[in-house]
């Protein structure tokens, strides 16, 4: 990735608040055939030592946990805040003209290694997971024993788990740091007016 040290995000905190709140990643690995990329919801497990650890799940049908193997490198893109900035709302534009317009955004690329569990005890284990983190904001959440155990059992045998060692974690928040204030706050203001709240938040915070 290209990383300009303005907006290089080394900060383990803003790392994985970034996975956290945006975790729907894209895997990418490679494999025999090139170069594959899909799109998963993880869960990011920082209490696993070293950098981390993703863990997600698969469709059986899906051919990419074949297509690895265990130890293989392999890459997860998570892509936070982001979205259109204007020359127009720089107050500056209009005495110069010298503005383009750009794209402000977060994101975070894992570093790690792979390994798939085809074990019907750790792709339960997943599932529990990943449904307690997604439900937690519910006013009832759907727990795994709500569904019928032969048809819950039915669905688990249709997917596979997967976990990634992650070995670094590399990230960028381009976010107008190079803005003077009267511009940065132009941009925050029309992004606020056009339901970006987002950004606006994510901006805000790179200069707190």
């Amino acid at each position: 990735m290209y990383l300009p040290s303005l907006f290089a995000e080394s900060d383990p905190a803003e790392l994985h608040r970034i996975i956290r709140e945006h975790p729907f990643g894209m895997l990418v690995t490679h494999a025999t055939q090139g170069l594959e990329a899909d799109h998963l919801p993880f869960l990011f497990d920082e209490s696993a030592g070293g950098a981390g650890q993703l863990i997600a799940h698969v469709a059986r049908a899906n051919p990419v946990w074949q297509s690895v193997r265990d130890g293989d490198a392999v890459l997860v893109v998570f892509r936070g805040a982001q979205g259109y900035i204007s020359p127009n709302w720089y107050p500056s534009k209009q005495e110069t003209h010298r503005h383009v317009p750009t794209w402000n955004y977060e994101t975070v690329h894992a570093h790690g290694r792979i390994r798939i569990h085809d074990d019907a005890t750790y792709v339960r284990g997943v599932v529990a997971r990943l449904t307690r983190a997604h439900e937690a904001g519910e006013p009832q959440p759907w727990k795994m024993g709500d569904a019928p155990a032969d048809y819950l059992a039915e669905q688990l045998a249709h997917i596979v788990g997967i976990e990634i060692e992650l070995t670094r974690l590399e990230g960028k928040r381009k976010l107008g740091q190079n803005r003077e204030q009267r511009d940065f706050d132009g941009a925050v203001q029309a992004l606020e007016a056009r339901g970006n709240m987002a950004l606006a938040a994510a901006m805000k915070r790179s200069r707190a």
